[in-house]
């Protein structure tokens, strides 16, 4: 089993990330989930496999969760990915985000999902119906997320 603050085997709760990041200062609440889809590029698919390098994509997210309060000047940030094999509409990955107005909150989420999509070494493997399963296209690792 792997559990991490980050990068967990189980499913994802929404409970404990809203209670973790509890501020009484924040008057926004910016929640996104991302789900397994039934279709991807034509293709009808039945699952997904995710699987990660998972220190550094550990590193990686707490360093987006930092960059997201930086850089919006939101009062809390928490993301978690999951890991292994999860069926159609099962949730992959959440980001928690709470600031004060909408519109920085909604501005963080946005950047640190895109962000995980083009630094995180998560990779996902999509199975077909068709029997037939492939690994989509990534991103490279840059050094700086190796060292």
């Amino acid at each position: 089993m792997r559990m991490s603050r980050w990068i967990l085997d189980t499913p994802l709760q929404l409970e404990p990330l809203l209670a973790e990041t509890e501020d009484p200062a924040s008057g926004a609440l910016v929640i996104f989930y991302g789900t397994v889809r039934n279709e991807n590029d034509g293709q009808p698919v039945h699952s997904m496999t995710y699987e990660a390098h998972a220190t550094l994509a550990e590193k990686v997210l707490a360093e987006i969760e930092q960059e997201a309060l930086e850089r919006f000047g939101v009062r809390r940030c928490r993301i978690q990915h999951r890991i292994g094999t999860l069926q159609l509409g099962e949730t992959s990955v959440l980001i928690v985000v709470r600031a004060a107005h909408r519109d920085a909150a909604y501005r963080a989420s946005r950047y640190a999902i895109d962000a995980i999509k083009q630094r995180a070494p998560i990779w996902k493997e999509e199975h077909y119906i068709s029997g037939e399963s492939r690994y989509l296209d990534g991103v490279p690792l840059q050094q700086k997320d190796i060292e």
